[in-house]
C-alpha cells in the first residue's frame, strides 16, 4: 500500500487535497502535517512513499524540510503544492529532485492526473526493486553451486566455453590471477558434512578462495595470492588460524601445491596438492608439495615432477597396465641401484597411497596400504607390493563396474526433467551417489561433452519450442527454462543457436504464415 503524506499549515486544503486523493487513489495511505517541523517527525517514523508538500509554511519551509527529509528518506518522491508561482522556489525544488508543481487552485482532474503519474513511476520502481532483489537472492542461492562446479572445472581440466566467463564474472574471479590448490583430506571418524559447510562459510567470511565439491572426504580449495605476503606465510596463516584453529579439527591433514599464474594453469597445483596428501600420518598437520621435491631423493625420473603427475592422470584413467609397470619399476630402480629397502618400501607405499587418494576422489572408500609384515628382501617387496597393488585395482574396478552402466543415463535423465531448476554437479552426485569429479570425467568421456553443455542443450531445445508462441516473452522463458538473467540466456541462446533469441523467432514465426 502506498503511504502518501500532506504538508499544509492550512487545515482546509489538507483536508481538500485528501479527499480529492482518495476518490481517485482509494488504496492508499494517508496522513497530514501542518507544518514542516512536523513532516519531517512524521517522514521519519512512517516513511511515506510521496509527499504533498507547501512551500509557505511557519517556521521550516517546506524547501527546508524537503532537505532534511532526503537524507534520511532518499527515494521518497515530492510533489510541490503553492500558491506561489515562484522561478525561485521552482528551481530549488528541481535541484531537490521534486517530481512535479501545482499550484492553489487547481482542478481536481489536474491534481489527480499529476499525482497519478508520480505514484505509476513509484509502483514501477518498486517492481524493479523487488524484481532485482529476487534476481539477487536467486543468484545468492546459486553462487555456492557455481562456486563448486567452476573449482571442479578448473581443477579437472573440463572447462567449457560457453559459461567459464560468465561463472568467473559472477564469482568475482579473474582468469589471470596467481592461485594455488590447498586439499583438506579429512579422518574418517570426523562429522564430513558438517566440517565441508563450516570450511565454506569460513572460506566465505575471510574471502580470497573458492571451495570445491567434497569427494571421498577431500575438499579442493582454490586459494587466491595475496599482494604483499609470501606464498608461503599466507598458506600457513591459512591453515593454522582458518582451518585448524577456528574450526577445532585439527586432525583433518592438508596437501599444499605450488603457485600458478592463470586459472587454465591451477590444476597442476591441484595435483601436486594431492601428491602432498600421500602420507597424512606425520606430526605437522600439513604439507608442501615443494618441501617434499627438496626432502626427495633422486631415483632417475621418478622424482619428477612431470612423471608424478603424469601417474596422477594414469590413475584417473584407469590405465591399470601403466600403474602397475610405473610402481613395479620403481622397485626394479631401487634394486638395481642397491637403495636402502626400507627407503624403497617407503616410496613404494606412497604411490600406493596416492592411488588411494584418487580412489577417494573418484568417491571410493579404501583402506590406506600398509604391508603386513617388515620386509628384510627385495623378493619379499615384489610380492607384498603386487599383493596391496591388486587390491585396490580390484577394489576400484569393482566399483566402476557397479556404477558405470546406468550411471550416465541417470544423469542424463535426471537433466532432461530437471533442466529449469538450478542442476550442479555436487547435487546430482549425491542422488546418484559417485564423485563429482569422477561423475563428470564419466560423463564426458562417454557422451563427448560436458554435463554442463548438455544440460545448456536441453535448456535451449526448450527455448526454441516456447518461443513459437509470441504470447511469451523473452523473459517469462528465460526463467521458464531456468535461467535467471535475461542477458545472460540471449548471449547463451545466441552462442549455441547462432542466432540471437529475436532473430530467431522472427524466422520461425515467419515460416509458419
Amino acid at each position: 500500500m502506498l503511504k502518501i503524506l500532506i504538508v499544509d499549515d492550512e487545515q482546509v486544503e489538507r483536508e481538500g487535497l485528501q479527499a480529492i486523493l482518495q476518490k481517485g487513489f482509494p488504496a492508499c495511505e494517508y496522513k497530514q502535517a501542518r507544518n514542516g517541523a512536523r513532516a519531517i517527525e512524521i517522514a521519519n517514523e512512517w516513511q511515506p512513499d510521496l509527499i504533498l508538500m507547501d512551500i509557505k509554511m511557519p517556521g521550516v519551509n517546506g524547501i527546508e524540510a524537503i532537505e532534511q527529509i532526503s537524507v534520511f528518506l532518499p527515494d521518497a518522491k515530492f510533489i510541490m503544492v503553492t500558491a506561489y508561482d515562484s522561478f525561485d522556489y521552482a528551481r530549488k525544488a528541481i535541484k531537490l529532485g521534486v517530481k512535479d508543481y501545482l499550484l492553489k487552485p487547481s482542478k481536481a482532474s489536474e491534481i489527480a492526473a499529476t499525482i497519478g503519474k508520480v505514484i505509476d513511476e513509484i509502483m514501477l520502481e518498486r517492481r524493479l526493486r523487488e524484481q532485482h532483489l529476487y534476481e539477487e537472492t536467486a543468484l545468492r542461492k546459486v553462487m555456492p553451486l557455481i562456486e563448486s562446479d567452476v573449482v571442479t572445472q578448473l581443477l579437472f581440466d573440463h572447462v567449457h566455453d560457453v559459461h567459464i566467463d560468465d561463472m568467473l564474472r559472477l564469482l568475482g574471479g579473474d582468469a589471470t590471477s596467481e592461485a594455488f590448490v590447498m586439499l583438506v583430506v579429512l579422518p574418517k571418524e570426523a562429522a564430513a558434512d558438517v566440517l565441508y559447510c563450516a570450511l565454506k562459510a569460513k572460506l566465505r567470511e575471510t574471502g580470497g578462495g573458492w571451495v570445491g565439491a567434497m569427494s571421498g572426504r577431500q575438499i579442493p580449495i582454490i586459494i587466491f595470492r595475496e599482494a604483499g605476503k609470501t606464498y608461503r606465510s599466507q598458506a600457513v596463516s591459512l591453515v593454522q588460524t582458518l582451518l585448524l584453529q577456528r574450526l577445532g579439527a585439527g586432525d583433518f591433514f592438508i596437501g599444499i601445491g605450488d603457485t600458478y599464474t592463470g586459472l587454465d594453469n591451477v590444476r597442476f597445483s591441484y595435483q601436486e596438492a594431492l601428491l602432498a596428501t600421500a602420507n597424512v600420518d606425520q606430526p605437522v598437520k600439513h604439507q608442501f608439495y615443494g618441501e617434499m621435491q627438496l626432502q626427495a631423493t633422486s631415483l632417475g625420473g621418478y622424482q619428477d615432477r612431470a612423471a608424478e603427475k603424469q601417474f596422477i592422470d594414469i590413475i584417473r584413467l584407469g590405465k591399470w597396465d601403466e600403474v602397475r609397470n610405473t610402481v613395479m619399476d620403481l622397485i626394479a630402480v631401487c634394486d638395481q641401484r642397491h637403495a636402502a629397502l626400507a627407503e624403497a618400501g617407503q616410496w613404494v607405499l606412497e604411490r600406493l597411497w596416492i592411488i588411494a587418494r584418487v580412489a577417494m576422489e573418484m568417491g571410493i572408500e579404501v583402506e590406506k596400504p600398509l604391508f603386513s609384515f617388515q620386509v628384510r628382501q627385495y623378493q619379499q617387496l615384489r610380492a607384498e607390493t603386487e599383493c596391496l597393488l591388486s587390491k585396490l585395482i580390484e577394489r576400484v574396478k569393482a566399483h566402476q563396474e557397479s556404477v558405470q552402466p546406468d550411471a550416465v543415463a541417470q544423469m542424463k535423465q535426471y537433466i532432461i526433467a530437471n533442466s529449469d531448476q538450478d542442476i550442479s554437479l555436487e547435487l546430482m552426485a549425491k542422488r546418484i551417489g559417485l564423485s563429482p569429479f569422477y561423475m563428470s570425467k564419466m560423463f564426458k568421456d562417454q557422451e563427448g561433452i560436458n554435463y554442463i553443455d548438455f544440460l545448456t542443450e536441453c535448456r535451449i531445445e526448450k527455448a526454441k519450442q516456447l518461443m513459437a508462441d509470441p504470447e511469451r516473452s523473452f523473459k517469462e522463458i528465460t526463467f521458464e527454462v531456468g535461467y535467471n538473467d535475461p542477458n545472460y540466456f540471449s548471449k547463451v541462446f545466441k552462442k549455441v543457436s547462432g542466432a540471437s533469441p529475436t532473430d530467431y523467432r522472427r524466422s520461425i514465426i515467419g515460416s509458419k504464415r
